[in-house]
């Protein structure tokens, strides 16, 4: 494989920033730097450059159901919280889009997943300047001084026109924002027929395409993503029995009171990153109930609901299997064999199943695979945890001058809302506040 060396990497041309990834995250960052850059002469302006491994920009496209909305309001959008007054706003969209008007008859602040998609691809094509895509990033490596010191970062990545080739960039500071990676439980193998649900879009639609038969699907997992897989297996084939399976008793509601949803504001963040280890642990178990394992009620009812009526007309195709582990999976080459075990009393039953979707959550990307050598330059904490400053900028050995800041992995630090849309906005201007303040003094800032 071929390298060559880019041009932004050129001594006039290094960047102040790179990023990694092109989410949601990178995406505000790259807003909070243009809106930065566009008052400002070009010698003041940010250089900043972003990778992303995808041809296109893309959000949990596999779970873009059609009627799913967001669970976070839409004023937390890529900019409102950092600025209201930005053109890059959720309601600037719907004006751009001739919607602005039906979207406030509705008279609700969570608008449809597919439609805040559509706003993140408007917001992203208004800096493709930024943006490099389809440049999957290989490695991260200090670029040594004479004296040792750390004051740039390389980062190779495949050429966007040929894969046979890679490209280095050099940069001041990078910001990391990887997102997170499905989660499966041990020894689980994907096929056609076994599936993590961040693909139940695409792969429904395969299977339909294929007009491939559904007798019965089964769903793995208490959560948000766990009931819309049910119901929407349980609708789009409506000859099939759905069977959702978890270890609760049943659903738990999300908890979306205005007290408990105090955990997302923006001073949250300054709290719970001042708080002694014993406190940070403390507001995670109390206010687990808003984000992990928990269903909108409304849905929860609608489930319900519909199990009920097929009990009440004798044909009952949504089924539950409660305090209920899947315990073993056979696949075999026209079916799978799903081994369920009833915990209280450990009774097994195998069902014949044509489908399992493993809603079992995301877990964060580790880090130290991407940096690689770079790695060695993070700070850690006795738990073995990076080390990150309130500017989300990792904390460095003494001899590195050079920032690497996450967006996500940082819960242990900054708590709840380290993988989540509710403060998107907020941390990116906090970067980009940080990324100025640096560049200005020569050095790092605390």
């Amino acid at each position: 494989m071929s390298t060559v060396k880019a041009p932004h990497c050129e001594p006039d041309t290094i960047h102040d920033v790179l990023g990694i990834g092109f989410g949601p995250s990178n995406l505000a960052l790259s807003i909070a730097i243009d809106e930065h850059n566009t008052k400002l002469p070009e010698s003041q302006r940010l250089k900043a450059l972003f990778l992303e491994r995808q041809p296109s920009f893309g959000w949990h496209r596999g779970m873009l159901i059609d009627d799913a909305t967001m669970q976070v309001s839409f004023l937390k959008d890529l900019v409102t919280m950092r600025n209201p007054t930005s053109d890059f706003s959720f309601l600037c969209y719907l004006r751009e889009r001739g919607r602005l008007v039906d979207f406030l008859n509705q008279k609700t602040l969570f608008p449809l997943r597919a439609e805040f998609h559509d706003y993140f691809e408007w917001a992203a094509a208004r800096v493709r300047h930024l943006v490099e895509y389809s440049c999957e990033v290989l490695s991260v490596s200090p670029v040594r001084g004479d004296d040792g010191e750390v004051s740039y970062l390389d980062v190779t990545c495949r050429h966007p026109d040929d894969p046979a080739r890679t490209v280095t960039h050099r940069a001041r500071n990078i910001s990391v924002a990887v997102g997170l990676e499905p989660h499966l439980p041990p020894g689980t193998v994907l096929s056609e027929r076994v599936w993590h649900n961040s693909q139940l879009i695409p792969n429904v639609a395969e299977l339909t395409a294929r007009d491939t038969p559904v007798r019965r699907a089964v769903v793995l997992g208490a959560g948000q993503s766990a009931a819309e897989a049910v119901d929407y297996l349980h609708r789009t084939f409506p000859d099939a029995e759905v069977c959702a399976v978890f270890a609760k008793y049943g659903y738990t509601p999300a908890d979306d009171s205005p007290f408990a949803n105090r955990i997302f504001d923006p001073e949250a963040v300054d709290v719970y990153f001042s708080s002694p280890p014993e406190v940070k642990q403390s507001l995670v178990d109390y206010h687990r109930s808003t984000n992990y394992s928990v269903v909108d009620m409304d849905l929860i009812e609608a489930l319900y609901s519909t199990a009920y009526r097929e009990k009440v007309h004798g044909r009952e195709r949504l089924r539950f299997l409660n305090v209920s582990r899947i315990r073993d999976v056979r696949e075999h080459p026209d079916r799978l064999d799903v081994a369920v075990e009833f915990l209280p009393t450990g009774e097994r039953q195998v069902m014949e199943a044509d489908l399992l979707v493993h809603a079992t959550g995301y877990r964060s990307r580790d880090i130290g695979a991407l940096l690689g050598d770079s790695a060695k330059l993070c700070l850690r904490d006795d738990g073995d945890d990076v080390r990150v400053g309130r500017d989300h900028r990792v904390e460095v050995a003494a001899e590195v001058t050079a920032g690497i800041y996450l967006q996500g992995g940082t819960e242990h630090t900054h708590g709840l809302t380290s993988t989540l849309l509710s403060t998107t906005a907020i941390r990116a201007g906090e970067i980009r506040d940080s990324l100025v303040a640096r560049r200005a003094t020569g050095r790092a800032t605390v």
